[in-house]
């Protein structure tokens, strides 16, 4: 067994939940570290119709700088705008309609803090996939942890240095595979081979 330590995502992406759900990994979740912008902690990347969407959720600047003191702004209805473009993206996949019903669990409670909502969210896609993951979630912020550091590992600005064998997207025969979206992505379009997809990814 590695011990590794993984920052907390919004309906993280493929290559996440492959070290995530690794059984050779026992996971520490990072709640100590100092919010950094723009990466997946509070987006997630679908495949619409014009290509690739982010969805970001917005966040109270409230001086909280740690990640789980960030708050989660409601000001505008971003979980309505988020659930109609998931499922103007995904409702022709073959299996949106499967898990659809509990996907929408997702945007259905207002949890105050983001690190809440990531894990509520992380259990329900759990619960998709049909499989469990136990985890921990750290004490204290430690620069130079002992544990593997994924903390900069999965950057939304670069390509996914994971390899992942094409599947069919929804709009794949438009404009092409798009690899290593939110998870979303391959429940939507590979259901319940999702599981198998992902411990083959290296």
């Amino acid at each position: 067994m590695q011990n590794i330590l993984l920052p907390v995502f919004y309906l993280p992406s493929i290559s996440w939940f492959s070290e995530f759900l690794n059984a050779e990994n026992e996971v520490t979740f990072e709640q100590f570290e100092n919010f950094p912008k723009q990466t997946y902690r509070n987006r997630a990347n679908i495949y619409g119709a014009n290509g690739k969407l982010s969805l970001i959720i917005p966040i109270n600047h409230n001086g909280n700088r740690v990640y789980k003191d960030i708050e989660i702004s409601y000001r505008e209805n971003w979980q309505n705008l988020h659930w109609k473009s998931i499922k103007t993206a995904y409702q022709s996949s073959p299996y949106f309609e499967f898990y659809e019903d509990k996907l929408k669990k997702i945007f259905e409670t207002k949890e105050k803090s983001l690190l809440d909502f990531n894990i509520k969210s992380i259990k329900i896609i759990l619960d998709i996939l049909k499989t469990e993951k136990a985890y921990s979630l750290n004490e204290e912020y430690i620069k130079n942890p002992e544990q593997i550091n994924f903390r900069e590992r999965f950057s939304a600005k670069t390509l996914t240095e994971y390899e992942m064998t094409e599947y069919y997207q929804t709009f794949s025969d438009k404009m092409g595979f798009l690899a290593d979206l939110s998870i979303l992505d391959l429940i939507c379009n590979k259901g319940p081979e999702s599981l198998t997809y992902i411990k083959n990814i290296k």
